[in-house]
């Protein structure tokens, strides 16, 4: 998204460089410089990584005005602070509509595994499974643990997997998502659990890799295999 609001200044920039009198008439555009000719590239560049980023319905016109306005010189109808506000607000319903049906199919997914003989659910709606009780010590929050796991959308797809890698993971309990944050303090030591992780226990509305998408629900195996520190 920064990647727009720098090719939106340049843009602007090119804008004010050459306000040139040979400008074309609307809907009959004349290419008389290389600044009209980069000028419009720029804007193709703007619509693109805007369409990529799903703001369909976004008002060229308006942004044009905006722009336009600044290199006037007038008071613009939004301060800093709140064009900002408008802007991240925009972009995160933008976003969430975007992702709805990914959103939805988590929380369906979710409601039938609840159902599940084995499945736990917490207060906060983790889902979990115990595949094999451990009888060693729990960790706490505080703690830094060594594991294996396998984690996959609820399609199946492999996302990560310390398994295929063939080497276990290291990490303190409070550096990860708010499911494992909660989930590995549950095993003792030698066990394997499966945890079922709503979309608001793991990445929320951000996408991680090419892979996990906004609101996406993560399933991971965990085995244990012992407490670092």
């Amino acid at each position: 998204m920064k990647k727009i609001i720098v090719l939106a200044a340049v843009a602007a920039s090119f804008a004010g460089c050459n306000k040139s009198e040979e400008t074309a008439a609307a809907g009959d555009l004349s290419m008389t410089t290389a600044h009209d000719s980069a000028s419009y590239a720029i804007g193709m560049n703007i619509a693109e990584s805007l369409k990529r980023e799903q703001m369909n319905d976004i008002n060229p016109k308006i942004i044009a005005q905006a722009i336009q306005d600044a290199f006037d010189g007038k008071e613009p109808l939004f301060d800093e602070l709140t064009a900002r506000g408008v802007f991240e607000s925009y972009l995160n319903k933008a976003q969430e509509k975007a992702y709805e049906s990914l959103k939805e199919d988590g929380e369906k997914f979710l409601a039938e595994n609840a159902k599940k003989e084995g499945v736990n659910v917490t207060p906060s709606g983790l889902q979990y499974e115990i595949i094999t009780l451990g009888t060693g010590v729990k960790p706490a929050l505080e703690s830094t643990v060594k594991v294996h796991y396998h984690g996959t959308l609820v399609d199946g797809t492999v996302f990560d997997s310390s398994l295929q890698r063939g080497e276990p993971a290291s990490f303190p309990v409070n550096g990860v998502i708010q499911g494992w944050q909660e989930g590995i303090p549950l095993m003792p030591v030698g066990s394997k659990f499966k945890f079922y992780i709503p979309y608001n226990l793991a990445y929320g509305p951000e996408a991680r890799g090419e892979v996990i998408k906004p609101y996406s629900t993560l399933i991971f195996e965990v085995e244990l295999l012992e407490i670092v520190q």
